[in-house]
């Protein structure tokens, strides 16, 4: 990473770094952010070169970033190689992550309940666990339909929204306090 600048070369390892807890592992997580603060799009040599791995290590992480949606695959004239770039805009990233998350993380959870859910207990035990299944399925389902929505709303609309969760926070609270306070 020497011919890094230092904020780059910085944002990068954070990358990295932060890669392993967001489910994805150092190398492909500092592919990404090289990429992502890139001027120009880059080739997989540019890339291996830029961040010292090796070719092979960079290839795997851009198959892994194009599966997630991540990063584009650019052809430039006249040059047989591939060239990566990432959208710009955070708030693109957003969904595509999220959208990612749920086919790869809630979707086959929800299947696997909605499954479970057409069984008939057998026993008390699994009425149960059936009940708690449910209730597990109905909280994925509402949150899933309430994420829907917020996904299809433009991104002047979402970020109204999500400016207000504190006052709509503020609200509550002193509603609470006001319920609490007649019922003394």
């Amino acid at each position: 990473m020497t011919s890094l600048s230092p904020l780059v070369r910085s944002f990068v390892a954070h990358f990295g770094e932060m890669g392993s807890r967001w489910g994805i592992n150092r190398t492909v997580g500092q592919i990404y952010a090289l990429i992502f603060v890139s001027p120009t799009a880059l080739n997989a040599d540019d890339i291996a070169e830029k961040l010292e791995f090796s070719r092979s290590n960079v290839s795997m992480g851009l198959k892994e970033l194009q599966a997630w949606r991540l990063v584009n695959l650019r052809h430039l004239s006249g040059d047989r190689r591939e060239y990566f770039d990432a959208p710009s805009d955070a708030w693109e990233i957003f969904r595509t992550l999220a959208e990612e998350r749920r086919r790869r993380e809630i979707e086959p959870t929800l299947s696997m309940l909605r499954n479970a859910l057409l069984e008939e207990p057998a026993t008390e035990e699994d009425r149960v666990a059936l009940e708690r299944m449910r209730g597990m399925h109905d909280l994925i389902e509402l949150t899933t339909t309430w994420f829907d929505d917020v996904l299809r709303m433009d991104q002047q609309t979402l970020s109204r929204l999500m400016k207000m969760g504190a006052k709509v926070q503020k609200v509550l609270e002193f509603t609470g306090r006001a319920v609490a306070g007649a019922k003394r």
